[in-house]
């Protein structure tokens, strides 16, 4: 797939969204477009460990909310299952551990930092509703692309 986020925007600057700069990947992956799956938890990654192990995510992203609570919410072996189960990426508002180990698997993993402690007990999440945060409303099925220059979001799909 070639598309450029920066050619997305000067040829549809009134499609798309363009997140903050505050994300950086720690995956292989570094070019990717998907169409989005929201989930929202609290401060337990359980949920998602389902998600990524149990479902097949071949052409989707999930965009996962942890309001930026100060955990790992993704490391290694979801890295693996996300992998196992073609998900092309995963964006957290939120942080990431394991980074010398998932920077080898092909998956984005597009995060704020990265934070060695594990999530908590609490297991409260939500699926599939909008998610606000960095200057966007995720919507489940809107398209997010990609690269090394940033993360852009679209209702349609533009390439």
């Amino acid at each position: 797939m070639e598309f450029f986020t920066a050619d997305i925007c000067d040829e549809h600057s009134d499609k798309v969204h363009v997140l903050d700069d505050d994300f950086k990947n720690y995956g292989a992956k570094k070019k990717f477009c998907a169409q989005v799956k929201t989930i929202k938890l609290d401060k337990n990654n359980s949920d998602l460990v389902k998600l990524l192990r149990d479902e097949d995510g071949t052409g989707l992203v999930v965009v996962v909310d942890v309001d930026k609570e100060y955990f790992a919410v993704v490391g290694e072996n979801l890295m693996k299952f996300a992998k196992d189960n073609d998900w092309a990426g995963i964006v957290i508002n939120g942080y990431v551990r394991d980074i010398e180990m998932t920077s080898q698997i092909d998956v984005a993993l597009l995060a704020l930092g990265t934070c060695p402690r594990k999530s908590f007990k609490e297991s409260a999440y939500q699926e599939n509703l909008e998610l606000n945060f960095a200057d966007v409303t995720f919507v489940p099925g809107d398209y997010l692309y990609a690269d090394v220059d940033g993360i852009i979001t679209s209702k349609t799909k533009l390439v």
